[in-house]
């Protein structure tokens, strides 16, 4: 996620300084852990309740435990999925839109009340520059791809494209110590099995958007759509947002 430091202005005491980090990093612990407990719910609802059989909800428990999810939390969550317990009946939501100079954006959410989420993301894309469109709008300018990340580590990148092809990956690529590697949606799990066969760790396994290709916008709208990325990000619906726009680039605050 698109994150930025607080800017605290001068005269401000050193213990208010230590609340606002602290008040800050408090509400994003919150949120994380919110969005975790949802996707656990979610993994377990689609896959079942075994993460030796469920890879969405292998990688989750993973992510849940680093980010320290108490365990109370997690087997709830479990049970919220499995219908052991009741709880909200949270749905998958994807739209689409457009953000400053025609930006192309996709949002997934989960939500337990659509009517609610899609007035929200409605009035957060007007009020930032964009709209929220029909379906099928800006899909198009992405390829919905399974997507498996893992570290390279000590093995070649050579190494790591053989295994992945042979263990059916269209594509990979590489970045500093990382390796992408993309399957058609089917084969996600599949691939994954294989990889992990492999002795392969994974530390993402996930359906994913991917711009076919990138588009560029005027540097005044930069800003712009950081905006509204930013407040999209802060809706407790968003799960995952995607754009056709490289902000790799952009220096944060």
């Amino acid at each position: 996620m698109t994150s930025y430091k607080i800017n605290i202005m001068a005269g401000h005491s050193k213990w208010k300084n230590i609340r606002i980090r602290k008040g800050k990093q408090d509400a994003l612990r919150a949120k994380l852990f919110t969005k975790l407990s949802r996707e656990i719910i979610l993994a377990v609802k689609n896959g079942g309740s075994d993460p030796a059989h469920n890879a969405r909800l292998r990688v989750v428990l993973e992510k849940a435990k680093e980010s320290s999810l108490p365990a109370e939390n997690i087997k709830r969550s479990i049970q919220r999925g499995t219908g052991e317990i009741e709880g909200v009946n949270y749905e998958e939501l994807t739209y689409e839109g457009y953000g400053p100079s025609g930006s192309a954006i996709i949002v997934e959410c989960y939500t337990e009340n659509k009517n609610r989420t899609v007035a929200d993301l409605r009035h957060i894309f007007s009020k930032n520059g964009g709209n929220l469109s029909e379906n099928g709008s800006v899909s198009w300018q992405f390829k919905y791809l399974g997507h498996i990340q893992i570290e390279k580590k000590h093995t070649s990148e050579d190494h790591i494209m053989l295994d992945a092809i042979d263990s059916g990956a269209e594509d990979v690529a590489f970045s500093d110590d990382i390796a992408d590697i993309y399957t058609s949606p089917d084969e996600l799990h599949k691939v994954h099995a294989n990889l992990s066969e492999k002795n392969y760790k994974s530390t993402i396994v996930e359906l994913t958007y991917v711009p076919t290709n990138y588009a560029e916008i005027p540097s005044e709208d930069i800003e712009k759509l950081i905006k509204l990325i930013d407040t999209l990000e802060e809706h407790d619906d968003v799960k995952d947002i995607y754009i056709n726009i490289d902000l790799s680039s952009v220096v944060e605050a």
